[in-house]
């Protein structure tokens, strides 16, 4: 497709590279965003600037942040004791609306996947043990007391848990894991808010579960 303007034609190839996105919903963004007054697009522009600028990795957590730790670590009303293991960002926003966790997380930002070259030091791996080999010898409220290893139920997931397990297991903290409520080969983030829900209040001891 030809299209009268460079200028519009460069913006609709730069929008068809987000996720999900054909040439044909790019063009329709594209041309939403021409409708527009100046001040409603620089305010767009803007926005996205500043998030990709100015978003950080929480120094506790690895969750982005807009500070040095995210709202949910500041969060006084979190039970700091109860750690969640997730693989990304999306599954934090997925286990939240389910509002069934009150306690923090810890972003690994992959799973191991030996076929990509991914190993555990790809991952936030050691800011994990780090953090639970320091929290457990804080006050006793803010001690780590259990982590959750909420993974999707992939070969990759299973592999990450399996490591994890072992590595905490040294360190005398109990090791949950989600309830298989969610299906095998699927993403934390696919699954509906109520099974995941579930999933999370269903938990049981890590090798609990490897002895089925």
């Amino acid at each position: 497709m030809t299209l009268s303007s460079a200028l519009l034609d460069h913006a609709v190839d730069q929008l068809a590279t987000l996720p999900g996105i054909g040439r044909r919903t790019a063009m329709r963004l594209a041309l939403e965003l021409l409708r527009r007054e100046p001040q409603e697009v620089a305010r767009f522009t803007e926005a996205i600037r500043r998030m990709r600028d100015e978003l950080r990795r929480c120094s506790r957590c690895c969750n982005i942040s807009d500070e040095e730790q995210c709202a949910i670590c500041r969060d006084p009303r979190r039970d700091a004791g109860l750690i969640c293991v997730v693989e990304d960002i999306r599954d934090v926003i997925a286990i939240e609306a389910t509002r069934q966790f009150n306690g923090l997380y810890h972003v690994l930002g992959g799973v191991i996947s030996p076929m990509e070259g991914i190993g555990p030091d790809e991952l936030n791996a050691a800011e994990l043990f780090d953090r639970v080999r320091q929290e457990s010898i804080a006050p006793n409220e803010a001690r780590v007391k259990e982590v959750v290893l909420a993974l999707g139920g992939t070969l990759e997931g299973d592999t990450t848990a399996f490591y994890l397990n072992r590595r905490l297991n040294e360190m005398g903290v109990l090791v949950t894991t989600i309830a298989r409520g969610i299906s095998v080969g699927s993403n934390l983030d696919q699954a509906d808010e109520a099974t995941l829900g579930r999933s999370i209040v269903d938990r049981k001891p890590y090798e609990q579960l490897m002895k089925r």
